[in-house]
């Protein structure tokens, strides 16, 4: 130690191991500092949504257990104390391990048995480390196993992030969508494929399309809750629920059936629900999906604005800050620019998600933290950047109509309207001669009297060609 430093203050405690020294005031215990010293791997944690589920999980286990006659009033009282303050985050600063770490989760789930254990200990007038008079495997741990806490506090977790803010996030999305629909129905413009120009569109057109896939995002992000609410809790150690009670987990999970509104279910089968992690992959496939369907309206939305005056200059997207160190005036699309940077990492961590679920050996998934990380993490930053991305930009962005009017007009894709009073082949040279002379298809048709002028004006009327013969989309949604 330098001149002038503190020594730090450490308390000795035991596990079966032996002997190790940990911070003086530290909550957590033994395990939990064998941890830190082994696992000094990233320095990422769990997030709050986690340790929240995994404090709600050790209180319902603390009331079941009371009710059930398996843990004494006192104790129970304590831990389901401390375990509301865990699951309120009044605790967090004593959970330090490390998201990579073994492969159950076992060291963050004895992390919180320790810390509750000794908040007990707090609670009760007792000094810390002493495991009086609640012990972190006898009484918090009772009846449990890393094996079945751990994935329960998972789905917990991941269930709450859909319900409070993913599906919020897109509910907003969707309705943001669906109003610019309406308000852009009457700005006709050419479509694209292939970046190239097409017959034409209503711009509200092509935000209903991008509601859709937001009403189609609400719906998936719905049936990754099903899965999820199924919890293994019960199975402890390897799915035969050895040295729990028969009854503990119905107890538990209507206890946070209460808590949370969520409808949890018992595993159906304890095997399956703690050797794999299926739910999170087809969560995470859900997720996966939104984040190309939030891609594709970003990048489009992103094209439409490009310029302002020397792109397609068809939207223009809230100024929200500069765009250059360089450039005076520059503004780029940076909310778009955002969401598809979320996007990709969403797609990322379904890989993760997908390749640790598939390194389950027998009767445990031995990559569940890491999986875990990434699925929640995956939720977050959808949930956080679809509800930026709904207020700061779809909210505020303006069409340009007599810009795209005026592209519309100029475009050859407008011969093809004409194809039916006059052939293909009559039709394409007359798409050959605007490109020759750069008169628009109107032009050369009013002068090479193709049609009559009436039927010409029908024939090349934008709005006509942008409904179906049937009349569907012939009208803005909800009138």
């Amino acid at each position: 130690m330098g001149r002038g430093e503190m020594i730090p203050v450490l308390r000795t405690e035991n596990d079966s191991l032996g002997a190790i020294e940990l911070p003086a005031d530290a909550l957590y215990g033994a395990s939990t500092q064998r941890a830190l010293l082994h696992f000094p791997i990233s320095g990422k944690r769990f997030g709050r949504e986690f340790i929240r589920a995994l404090g709600l999980i050790k209180w319902a286990a603390a009331e079941a257990n009371r009710q059930l006659g398996k843990l004494d009033d006192t104790r129970a009282q304590l831990i389901a104390a401390a375990a509301r303050e865990m699951a309120d985050g009044k605790l967090d600063a004593h959970f330090p391990v490390d998201v990579y770490q073994t492969g159950s989760g076992t060291s963050t789930h004895m992390n919180a048995n320790e810390v509750l254990a000794n908040r007990c200990a707090q609670l009760a007038g007792k000094p810390v480390g002493k495991k009086n008079p609640v012990h972190p495997n006898d009484h918090v741990n009772l009846g449990q196993s890393s094996n079945d806490v751990f994935p329960s506090a998972l789905h917990l977790a991941a269930c709450t992030l859909i319900s409070d803010q993913l599906q919020p996030a897109l509910e907003k999305l969707h309705a943001a969508l669906e109003r610019k629909s309406r308000e852009f129905w009457p700005v006709l413009k050419i479509g694209r494929t292939h970046l190239m120009d097409a017959t034409p569109v209503r711009l509200g057109q092509e935000f209903g399309g991008y509601a859709r896939q937001i009403a189609e995002a609400k719906r998936r992000a719905g049936q990754a809750l099903h899965g999820l609410a199924e919890l293994p809790l019960g199975g402890t150690a390897v799915g035969t629920g050895l040295n729990g009670h028969r009854d503990f987990a119905k107890i538990a999970l209507e206890l946070l059936r209460k808590e949370t509104g969520i409808d949890w279910r018992e595993a159906a089968h304890h095997f399956e629900a703690q050797s794999a992690r299926d739910a999170a992959v087809e969560t995470s496939g859900h997720l996966k999906t939104i984040a190309v369907s939030l891609f594709k309206i970003a990048n489009d939305l992103r094209w439409m604005a490009s310029g302002p005056h020397c792109g397609l200059g068809e939207i223009r997207l809230p100024a929200l800050q500069p765009g250059s160190s360089m450039m005076p005036g520059k503004i780029n699309p940076v909310l778009c620019e955002m969401l598809m940077q979320v996007c990709t990492r969403v797609v990322g961590n379904d890989a993760t998600v997908t390749w640790a679920a598939a390194q389950g050996n027998f009767e445990l998934n031995a990559m569940t933290p890491v999986l875990a990380d990434a699925l929640l993490e995956s939720l977050a930053l959808l949930s956080r950047a679809t509800e930026v991305f709904s207020q700061k930009c779809v909210e505020g962005i303006i069409a340009q109509p007599e810009h795209c009017a005026h592209v519309l007009e100029a475009s050859l894709a407008m011969v093809t309207s004409l194809v039916p009073w006059i052939g293909y082949d009559r039709a394409a040279e007359i798409a050959k001669e605007c490109e020759r002379t750069g008169g628009t298809v109107r032009e050369i048709c009013s002068r090479l009297g193709v049609l009559p002028e009436e039927t010409l004006a029908q024939a090349l009327s934008p709005a006509a060609m942008c409904a179906p013969a049937d009349g569907t989309l012939s009208g803005p949604p909800n009138g």
